[in-house]
């Protein structure tokens, strides 16, 4: 996802719910990142596999889509309203960065790629993984090293 993506969706965002995921950003860095190495370790790990709200926005639009479609061939046709009603809000979300759900789901704590890689990297560097890097790093190392 692109940073004016990423934008868009903070943008979109109420500053409340913004504030809110930005300081349990802060939190979980001050809480792991002075914690134990294993503690450390293992939120890192947590963070690999924590769901952005892009993703979430579109596993869940895809699943009401999907059963709309179901559910219309095998019930009743007045459920097709479903997937018309999710792809609109999937697209006014691609189009505008906002949709419906988009509020409560960030309300929900629910965070952008970008934020959940600004913890995860604030928190590598303070485990010590890029100490043995520097300005003389190859290119290729230096990217090696940032997509682990």
């Amino acid at each position: 996802m692109s940073s004016n993506q990423e934008g868009r969706v903070r943008r979109s965002s109420t500053n409340e719910a913004n504030r809110e995921i930005d300081q349990e950003i802060l939190d979980n860095i001050s809480q792991y990142g002075y914690d134990s190495l294993e503690a450390l370790e293992d939120r890192i790990e947590e963070l690999n596999k924590e769901w952005d709200v892009e993703r979430l926005l579109e596993v869940n639009a895809s699943t009401l889509a999907l059963t709309g479609v179901l559910l219309g061939f095998a019930k009743d046709k007045r459920w097709f309203i479903l997937p018309g009603i999710v792809t609109t809000f999937l697209l006014q979300h691609g189009i505008q960065g906002w949709c419906p759900p988009l509020p409560i789901l960030r309300k929900l704590g629910f965070r952008t790629r970008k934020e959940i890689e600004e913890e995860r990297y604030a928190l590598k560097v303070l485990r010590g993984d890029f100490k043995q890097n520097s300005a003389n790093s190859a290119p290729e190392m230096l990217l090696k090293i940032v997509r682990k």
